[in-house]
């Protein structure tokens, strides 16, 4: 029972946080006569009125709306980049506030980036020595070195993902600090403040239920050598 109560919960840690964000961009993505203009309409809105016309902006496939701070892009999935919604809105302001953290030189967001290029790398090393263990332990005729393999391959694995969770203030910055103030200027009317709150939380909250969803990687990378 306490094996149940425990995996329930490390489920929980893990979808948790993406199912919240999902249904909270549901819920207020419906297209609104209030609002002028869509997503991306507003995106290059802002660009341009903050001096980053540089700054390009296009259209990703669902679910990846995103700030490129090596091409200075910022990509919105169809319906936030054509639909006139809150949720349209709200996840273009805070992306769009990205690319102002990078404008003013933000350090948390150049940190960011750098853990972030950390991690793939990391990831990658973890997934490497989680496949050489089989190989390892023919050639060594050694557990313990299949065993070491093992756990650089597990601890690469965890300390990616805990990389992206130490990177949370930089997503809270880009809500609060840079889109909601913005979208405070008259882009929203006062009576939808509050679900303006909620969808920038859960933009922030984006990049680290994704984090979370990785540990499923190191799930099925130890069910494989289990057989």
């Amino acid at each position: 029972m306490p094996y149940l109560i425990l995996l329930l919960l490390l489920i929980g840690l893990i979808f948790g946080p993406q199912w919240w964000a999902r249904h909270t961009f549901r819920r207020y993505a419906e297209s609104r006569d209030n609002i002028p203009g869509s997503g991306g309409e507003l995106a290059r809105h802002l660009l341009d009125r903050f001096h980053m016309q540089s700054v390009k902006l296009e259209k990703t496939e669902a679910g990846n709306d995103h700030y490129d701070p090596i091409t200075r892009t910022v990509r919105l999935g169809p319906d936030n980049h054509d639909q006139n919604s809150l949720t349209a809105v709200a996840v273009a302001a805070h992306e769009v506030g990205h690319a102002i953290q990078h404008q003013q030189g933000n350090h948390l967001l150049t940190l960011r980036t750098r853990l972030a290029q950390l991690a793939s790398g990391v990831e990658k090393l973890g997934a490497a020595a989680l496949l050489l263990i089989p190989l390892v332990a023919i050639v060594t005729r050694a557990p313990s070195t299949g065993l070491l393999f093992l756990l650089a391959g597990v601890g690469s694995l965890l300390l990616a993902t805990l990389i992206h969770l130490v990177t949370l203030p930089v997503e809270f910055d880009a809500s609060f600090n840079k889109a909601l103030p913005i979208l405070q200027q008259g882009y929203i009317q006062k009576q939808d403040e509050a679900a303006v709150r909620r969808i920038l939380r859960a933009a922030a909250l984006t990049y680290v239920a994704g984090s979370l969803a990785s540990l499923l990687n190191l799930w099925r990378w130890l069910a494989i050598l289990r057989r």
